[in-house]
């Protein structure tokens, strides 16, 4: 097991068209789902969701490339119609509203933890916890400048509406996917 570098090598270590296929419809119906936990903050424009979550368990269970296309499918779709995203919206006025930046955050957080992924960072709690943190990170980094782009508003109001109502949220994720990811890589040493 030692030479398998993303959770997806280590449980489909032959990749074919079919199984890539269906990990990305997979992963694609994930997001969906994680983005329909959808919780609206008072005041702000941007909902706590589990897609955040979503994201980041996608990227480094993938990997770099097969998250990213993951996610870059996810959005595509629903931007063309599809209602997929929080709150079962979908189109490119959902993209380019306030929300937007979380979103393009989130396909580069994909693509970050899944490299991290492949240098194993996700197999320890040492090293998946500033996985995550990183992820995290570009998530909030690009959702709160083009939430303040997008609205006008002062940088006071967009950390106290696109940032600080997630804090404690953020931090139960990141606690999840630190301790589910070297659980799972435990399990599937075993095997």
């Amino acid at each position: 097991m030692s030479q398998v570098a993303t959770l997806r090598s280590a449980v489909l270590p032959h990749r074919t068209a079919v199984s890539t296929t269906g990990l990305l419809v997979g992963g694609t119906l994930f997001l969906a789902a994680m983005a329909q936990i959808s919780l609206p903050i008072p005041g702000s424009p941007v909902p706590l969701t589990g897609q955040t979550l979503g994201a980041l368990l996608l990227g480094t269970a993938y990997g770099a490339s097969l998250g990213f296309s993951t996610f870059a499918l996810y959005l595509a779709l629903g931007i063309a119609g599809a209602p997929i995203f929080a709150g079962r919206t979908e189109g490119f006025s959902h993209l380019s509203s306030p929300t937007g930046g979380y979103l393009v955050g989130m396909l580069l957080a994909a693509l970050i933890t899944g490299a991290l992924a492949g240098r194993k960072w996700d197999q320890k709690i040492a090293t998946v916890i500033p996985t995550m943190l990183i992820g995290t990170t570009i998530i909030f980094s690009f959702g709160l400048v083009w939430l303040q782009h997008s609205t006008g508003q002062s940088w006071s109001w967009t950390f106290s509406k696109g940032l600080q109502p997630f804090i404690l949220g953020e931090a139960i994720k990141i606690a999840i996917a630190s301790t589910a990811l070297p659980t799972v890589w435990r399990f599937v040493a075993k095997r």
